[in-house]
């Protein structure tokens, strides 16, 4: 079908793929959370258009370069490792500011870290940096390109629009999830400081494993 082979097979993989928890996927969940469905869906645009830019770097054949000269994806692994472990110390030192402000009357007094400020840009380069997706449109996504298909553009677009279909619907549902706990959190700011810690955790977690697997 339009030079895609086996295409429930990439479907069911993809379904998979995006179901694993990530940086991207938790990020936008945290931007939701914290600062409601417009920042939200702000910050899955980002995840939506770094995917994009791996996409067309995949289809013009940057992927065959990262599996000729492994170095270059080496350097792309360590700054992603890098980047995530700086998202994750900038959201645990804002959740100790909040938690030390906490007796402050006004929750507006304490400054949001620049990634919730700039959840469009900091979205899309986790996406780009992430080395989970990288692999996935190195190693799985150029796969179901049928070989000698005269309008290979059309298939990579086909998968495309799959993946970010599904991420759509993924991210959404973070998204809405993210408003039901952004109410928890406004009653309780030792429960949203406590899960800010926690994500920003994870984030330097997302760092050590890239840089130790």
């Amino acid at each position: 079908m339009l030079g895609v082979t086996d295409f429930w097979t990439y479907v069911l993989g993809v379904v998979a793929i995006i179901l694993l928890p990530g940086p991207n996927s938790i990020f936008v969940l945290t931007v939701g959370a914290r600062r409601g469905v417009r920042a939200g869906y702000l910050a899955a645009g980002g995840v939506f258009v770094g995917d994009a830019v791996l996409m067309v770097l995949s289809a013009t054949g940057v992927a065959s370069l990262l599996n000729t000269y492994p170095p270059l994806f080496l350097v792309l692994k360590y700054a992603g490792a890098a980047y995530l472990f700086y998202v994750g110390v900038t959201i645990i030192r804002s959740a100790w500011k909040r938690w030390r402000d906490r007796a402050e009357s006004t929750p507006a007094s304490v400054e949001e870290p620049p990634g919730m400020q700039r959840p469009f840009r900091r979205a899309a380069v986790i996406s780009l940096l992430n080395p989970k997706a990288i692999l996935f449109f190195i190693s799985f996504f150029i796969q179901f390109v049928e070989p000698g298909y005269p309008y290979p553009a059309l298939s990579f677009l086909v998968l495309g629009s799959v993946v970010q279909f599904f991420s759509m619907l993924y991210l959404t549902a973070l998204i809405f999830g993210g408003r039901f706990l952004a109410g928890q959190f406004r009653a309780r700011r030792r429960l949203a400081a406590g899960a800010a810690t926690g994500v920003g955790a994870l984030f330097v977690g997302f760092g050590i494993k890239l840089v130790a697997g």
